[in-house]
């Protein structure tokens, strides 16, 4: 069954009515509903465009966090092959919520990293929602050393509300692992391009994401903090959500206009979960373009870029 999101409610109702009389006439054969079926199904695809249309930033952030969207796994399973997946820090442990390791993308050697959130109860607690620990990041620290000792590309696909805040975590050096994977991200000698698939959250996304060129999902965010946190911060009221999400402008929309972001990557009307195969097909496009931009560009050339894109944020947009 479908999981709606809170806006979509009006739309659950029509859907349901229409499923409702193809459930009627599949136990008795005699009932024709296809018309009023088909009325149905016309009348829920325009409302369905409409309502995203026209999306509140609040509402993205629902969207962004849906949990039936395509995660890191099923990317990887679809857009990469002979995926062979390295785990551990050297160091700690390994950390399930960072997946990655060597494959090819469109039969080019790549290094491929990401965050996973899980698809089920079972799953998201093995991933930790998707928020990774010290381990992960220096997991992270670790492929990306590998993929410049071999002069692969690496390919980093982003979706997690910010990294683990717990009591170990910090004890193991938390903020100086994202630091240190930042820092890598910004120094490794090799193309880096990054994909916002959902939640950009905070400095466990930056730790990601800090490549040569950065797309996002039609209705991903990405933000150096959660709207809920923001508003219990300024407002101590983590209720003022809504005020927050159009305060921080994280949509990816806005993230264009600011020159934060390279691209946005269209998602199939109604977001990546209703069509997960177009949607994944569609970043696969993105991460080949991206790439192409890049090639022929040296050792040099491809860490001068990645500086110049970073020193020059700030410039553009923010007097709109």
């Amino acid at each position: 069954m479908m999981n709606y999101l809170e806006f979509e409610k009006p739309l659950a109702e029509i859907e349901g009515k229409a499923e409702e009389l193809r459930a009627m006439a599949r136990s008795n054969e005699g009932m024709d509903v296809k018309a009023e079926a088909a009325a149905l199904d016309a009348k829920a695809a325009a409302m369905l465009k409409d309502l995203y249309g026209k999306l509140t930033r609040w509402q993205k952030c629902q969207v962004a966090r849906h949990a039936e969207r395509p995660h890191c796994q099923e990317y990887i399973e679809t857009l990469f092959t002979e995926y062979t997946p390295l785990a551990g820090d050297r160091n700690f442990a390994d950390d399930h919520a960072v997946m990655g390791g060597m494959a090819r993308f469109n039969d080019r050697p790549v290094v491929v990293i990401g965050h996973e959130k899980g698809h089920d109860t079972q799953s998201r607690i093995e991933r930790n929602f998707g928020m990774a620990r010290p381990e992960g990041y220096r997991k992270a620290i670790r492929l990306m050393e590998l993929a410049d000792k071999f002069n692969l590309p690496v390919v980093t696909l982003v979706d997690t509300p910010g990294a683990y805040p717990g009591k170990g975590a910090e004890e193991r050096g938390q903020s100086e692992a994202i630091a240190r994977s930042t820092q890598a991200c910004l120094t490794i000698g090799v193309p880096l391009v990054s994909v916002i698939i959902g939640e950009g959250g905070s400095g466990g996304a930056v730790a990601f994401a800090t490549g040569n060129r950065l797309a996002m999902l039609e209705h991903s965010i990405y933000s150096v903090i959660s709207p809920e946190g923001c508003a219990s911060i300024l407002w101590k009221d983590a209720e003022k959500m809504r005020e927050a999400a159009e305060a921080l402008r994280l949509t990816a929309q806005d993230l264009l206009e600011l020159g934060v972001t390279d691209r946005v990557v269209a998602e199939p009307v109604g977001g990546a979960h209703r069509d997960r195969q177009q949607a994944i097909a569609s970043v696969g496009t993105a991460i080949a373009a991206m790439l192409g931009e890049l090639d022929g560009l040296d050792r040099a050339a491809l860490i001068a870029d990645r500086r110049r894109k970073y020193l020059d944020l700030g410039n553009k947009g923010l007097a709109a």
